[in-house]
């Protein structure tokens, strides 16, 4: 049995690995291999929690493990009180554009903020009602106002005062109508009016397309856009830090779409944006800020489309050339995530079995010398060694643990015999390149 795994977390487990994707919870109970890269994380984050900024990149092929990684390195960072979010980049989710897929990016970002007591997303509100109550102790303690009498309507303007000075004082870049909204957020709170609140909230994340619109509903000038969003996750870090949090930590997964921009211009402005993300972290220009991309090896070191094919880039990310598989060196902004052993992989899957015997409540009668059978023929398989990935190896085995359960009579030694391996890697990549070439 896997120590310490709630009903919640093993149910999560076991549906998100048969569909395909990394649970959003639990995923401490499923980590193997990955320590010496959890060490130099948790480094990473002492540094930026005493008021540096980091950004790393997480490489590695397709089903090698990146997204599971930026998971585990959530609950990582949560329980280091930090607050996280995710995002993947898509076809409409950008770091640079002019028609409203950099803002698009941003308002996924603000969707998934989560922290320790809301680790699945959507802890946006509860994060400011937590600072809003924050200030009016702190108001109520400078005025000598019982905390029960300083939420009464006649103390509004007093609360949105300071909520408006501790904006200012935090804030660079759109602090007043990053101040003005949380005050109309406060307005709602205390008058009840949900409708307020949804406004405010709607501002922040960055879904506001006009601002004729914002200003009739919050009296603002401007609304959070492509040219500004970058900004305001950076007045958002100052904010949390000022609560007490540690720092920001910001996810971006599925790198490959940069990669996949088709118009050579449109694809260097997103490598620009990560080069002032990249020179503003270790620079000193932003504190408690750390950014982590995951990508493929095409993404980082492509010279035509990938981040190498940006000079300033490629300078900076280039591996330490005295790194050998053997020897490590995980403090460098590049980490390369190297497929799980064989060994790893038997652990791996030992510990699935444990999660789906207590997620189901059974105990199937599957053996260590089972597991190292199915593993016997997954791997001799005909194109085991170039298409096998980690994610097949985990569905496959899952999918076979369910048969035996729903079909106790049936053979599972026949099972593993009927295992085939494909090519999961998208054909567009290749494509992609066949085209360049031309």
């Amino acid at each position: 049995m896997i120590d310490n795994i709630k009903p919640k977390e093993a149910t999560s487990i076991v549906n998100s690995l048969l569909g395909g994707v990394v649970p959003k919870i639990g995923v401490q109970h499923i980590t193997v291999g990955r320590s010496e890269e959890i060490e130099a994380f948790v480094s990473a984050l002492d540094d930026v929690k005493n008021g540096h900024s980091m950004v790393k990149f997480w490489i590695g092929d397709f089903g090698s493990g990146k997204s599971f990684m930026l998971h585990l390195l959530n609950t990582v960072a949560l329980k280091q009180k930090f607050v996280v979010a995710n995002a993947d980049f898509t076809p409409d989710n950008r770091l640079y554009s002019n028609d409203g897929k950099g803002v698009a990016l941003y308002s996924a970002i603000m969707d998934n903020v989560a922290i320790q007591t809301k680790p699945e997303g959507g802890a946006l509100p509860t994060l400011l009602e937590k600072w809003i109550e924050q200030v009016i102790v702190k108001t109520a303690d400078d005025n000598s106002i019982s905390l029960t009498a300083i939420r009464d309507e006649q103390y509004l303007n007093l609360i949105q005062k300071n909520i408006m000075k501790t904006i200012n004082d935090i804030t660079e870049v759109g602090g007043f109508d990053f101040g003005t909204v949380v005050m109309k957020y406060y307005e709602g709170y205390i008058k009840d009016d949900e409708q307020l609140r949804r406004n405010a909230l709607k501002w922040l994340k960055g879904e506001y397309k006009t601002k004729t619109e914002a200003k009739q509903d919050l009296g603002v000038r401007e609304v959070i856009n492509d040219l500004n969003y970058y900004d305001m996750l950076k007045n958002f870090c100052k904010l949390f830090v000022s609560m007490g949090y540690s720092g920001f930590m910001v996810n971006l997964d599925e790198a490959i779409n940069l990669y996949k921009i088709s118009t050579s211009v449109m694809r260097d402005k997103n490598y620009e944006k990560i080069l002032t993300i990249y020179n503003d972290c270790f620079q000193g220009k932003v504190a408690n800020l750390f950014f982590n991309f995951a990508g493929t090896k095409e993404f980082l070191e492509n010279e035509r489309r990938g981040l190498f094919s940006y000079h300033a880039l490629k300078s900076r990310l280039e591996t330490n050339k005295f790194e050998t598989v053997e020897i490590r060196d995980f403090a460098q902004p590049v980490i390369k995530l190297l497929p799980l052993n064989h060994n790893e992989i038997f652990v791996l899957l030992n510990k699935l079995k444990a999660i789906f015997d207590y997620n189901y409540n059974v105990t199937l009668a599957i053996t260590d010398n089972d597991i190292q059978q199915f593993m016997e023929e997954m791997f001799n398989k005909p194109g085991a060694s170039e298409f096998l990935t980690p994610r097949e190896v985990i569905r496959d085995f899952l999918n076979i643990l369910n048969i035996i359960r729903q079909n106790p009579t049936v053979d599972k030694h026949k099972l593993f015999g009927e295992i085939e391996i494909a090519d999961e890697r998208p054909d567009e990549l290749s494509l992609i390149d066949s085209i360049e070439e031309l």
